[in-house]
């Protein structure tokens, strides 16, 4: 495996995406280590944060047709995945697609949506495709849901089951720019118009190339236990009610392949884990008590802290 390709497939989007939201390159990778391994993200910000700028960004880089979805309580099912309608012309119903058939779909505040039109999402995002009055429809490859909800509101929300919450392979957030990076950002240019101006760096095949490929990268035993210890604290530490997933867990163990490979190695270390463990598990958590993210965080980061760390001689 040439890991020199995924360093330099992720430097290219990185830097691409850079030009139009300033100051988020490890959230950028996180997106291209969550995009090879086709996992789908949640993004949890504050209005005004870049986020669908971001993935408008992403979506030109890597030349995917990409489609946002504007979530409300009087959307319906249909109006995400398509419906069938009668054609008065050739007297036949015909099917005609919603935008969920895109590569790169941006739910923008999918709390707003109704219970049964969030999980008309759940099927695409677990299977790939949709089954409407009993067909089937393939969705495009590649796939990615992206879903925004702002973590303040919560009049007029309804929050997300633990059975979506558990189909998001990361939750991320980008927060604010720092005041330098902000101050440049309103003396340049539009960033539409940059957005506009924004050019592919990637192609499909070289997508499928590394989608096939990650695999390769080597877990030593060693680090998948410690992988596994992880998993298995937060289904019997006192201040966790519901653990991770199998899931959760495959997830973990890809995502850290991904990230070695991105870092120009061909196998995984402790920090990988580490580092993505409290992306890709917390989210899937149901924690003791009434506590937001920040005190959920601290609290898994506190039990990861306690974990021993496998010693770096017997990890290659």
């Amino acid at each position: 495996m040439e890991t020199e390709k995924f360093v330099e497939f992720n430097k290219k989007i990185v830097n691409n995406c850079s030009k139009v939201v300033v100051g988020k390159e490890e959230e950028i990778s996180n997106i291209v280590i969550c995009f090879l391994c086709s996992g789908h993200i949640l993004l949890e910000d504050v209005p005004g944060t870049g986020k669908t700028m971001l993935f408008r960004a992403f979506s030109k880089s890597i030349s995917a047709k990409f489609k946002r979805i504007q979530f409300t309580p009087d959307v319906m099912p249909s109006d995400v995945t398509g419906i069938n309608f009668y054609n008065v012309k050739n007297g036949d119903f015909e099917f005609k697609k919603g935008p969920i058939f895109s590569n790169l779909v941006l739910a923008d505040e999918i709390n707003r949506a109704t219970p049964r039109t969030q999980s008309s999402l759940l099927e695409a995002m677990a299977e790939k495709q949709i089954s409407i009055d009993g067909k089937t429809f393939e969705l495009d490859d590649p796939f990615m849901v992206a879903a925004t909800q702002n973590p303040i509101e919560s009049y007029g929300t309804f929050p997300l089951p633990e059975a979506q919450m558990d189909r998001f392979m990361m939750r991320l957030s980008l927060g604010y720019m720092k005041r330098n990076e902000e101050m440049d950002v309103i003396k340049r240019e539009s960033s539409i118009d940059i957005l506009n101006n924004l050019n592919s760096v990637v192609t499909l095949e070289e997508i499928s190339d590394l989608k096939k490929s990650f695999h390769q990268v080597e877990v030593s035993e060693d680090v998948c236990n410690y992988l596994m210890d992880i998993i298995e604290e937060t289904r019997t530490n006192d201040n966790i009610l519901l653990g991770s997933s199998t899931r959760g867990a495959i997830a973990l163990y890809q995502a850290s392949q991904v990230k070695a490979a991105i870092s120009g190695r061909k196998f995984v270390i402790p920090e990988d884990i580490k580092s993505l463990a409290p992306l890709i598990l917390i989210h899937r958590l149901t924690f003791r008590g009434v506590s937001n993210y920040e005190e959920n965080s601290r609290t898994f980061n506190n039990m990861v802290n306690e974990i021993k760390v496998p010693l770096e001689d017997t990890i290659k």
